[in-house]
């Protein structure tokens, strides 16, 4: 009997200090970078960094936990109003992005890579690109990308050399990679004089301290913007003016919040919903070891009398 009293204590306290580890794993969190462009055919988030829990609780952490937190992070009024899913026999699907409600007409990408659905898994370091095509009925817009996301830091009138591509569908939506020609390049969204070449390449001389979104515009295909991202060192010229991609010296009307409030949000109101993660769980952890050895040794004193 004092075996099996033992054994079964082991048990329970071996599951919760698994429990504890899963607990910490998660409260550590899983960091993505999200840029999403809008029907307008401009940035409005750019490689933004998004701790990403188990939101839906459905036991992973998906395109659809990342979309949902960046928008209560980022979202003027949360993602009650930026962003909304359903579900259909096609699975979980996504009925509004960034406000944007047009009849299903978006397109998003994991590591340059067609994504099947807001299901699908993430880990961490992912880069997730998302975009609501102008005309919902028009699918004559494709996604674009450099062949580097971001660098370390660069001295002041450096270059930076890019490919830019873009993806079309092939057969079987196979998706076929082609060298863009003759699209002008953009800094911190304004234009310049650099044009990539034949073979979709461009060298960008950078002049401006601080965070720099390169990113580029085409007359002759129609894309969704990509994005690379670069710090220039230096001390960067503090301005009022607006500009739809954002920089450390510019921010957007949607990305106005302060971090404390936004961080203030995101604390509340992820981990009122996913039990799984934060101080709760932990604390749920070590109430469970207790717990066991308590009855163990409650037990074992009662089998000894």
């Amino acid at each position: 009997m004092k075996k099996t009293i033992a054994m079964a204590a082991a048990m329970i306290v071996s599951f919760s200090a698994v429990s504890m580890n899963v607990f910490a794993e998660e409260a550590e969190g899983t960091q993505v970078y999200v840029t999403i462009s809008d029907n307008n055919k401009a940035l409005v988030l750019t490689q933004e960094p998004v701790t990403v829990t188990d939101i839906d609780n459905d036991g992973k952490l998906t395109i659809n936990d990342a979309f949902y937190i960046v928008h209560e992070n980022k979202f003027e009024g949360g993602a009650a109003a930026g962003y909304k899913t359903s579900v259909s026999q096609w699975g979980l699907g996504l009925d509004k992005l960034w406000g944007v409600e047009n009849g299903g007409s978006y397109g998003y990408y994991v590591n340059d890579t067609f994504s099947m659905g807001l299901a699908d898994e993430i880990k961490n370091g992912d880069y997730i690109e998302a975009f609501i095509y102008p005309d919902p009925k028009n699918y004559n817009y494709f996604y674009s990308f450099f062949d580097a996301k971001n660098s370390e830091d660069k001295d002041a009138d450096s270059d930076i050399e890019l490919t830019l591509s873009y993806y079309t569908f092939g057969e079987n939506n196979s998706l076929v990679t082609n060298k863009l020609a003759g699209a002008k390049i953009t800094v911190n969204g304004k234009e310049t004089d650099t044009v990539t070449d034949a073979d979709g390449k461009a060298k960008i001389k950078l002049t401006e301290a601080g965070r720099n979104v390169i990113s580029a515009v085409s007359d002759s295909v129609s894309i969704a913007p990509p994005s690379y991202v670069v710090n220039v060192k230096g001390e960067a010229v503090t301005t009022s003016t607006t500009s739809t991609e954002s920089s450390t010296t510019t921010t957007t009307t949607a990305t106005a919040k302060t971090t404390a409030k936004a961080t203030t949000k995101a604390a509340t109101t992820k981990s009122s919903s996913s039990p799984k993660t934060g101080d709760k769980g932990s604390g749920i952890a070590v109430f469970s070891i207790g717990t066991a050895v308590a009855v163990a040794f409650a037990l074992r004193r009662k089998n000894e009398e």
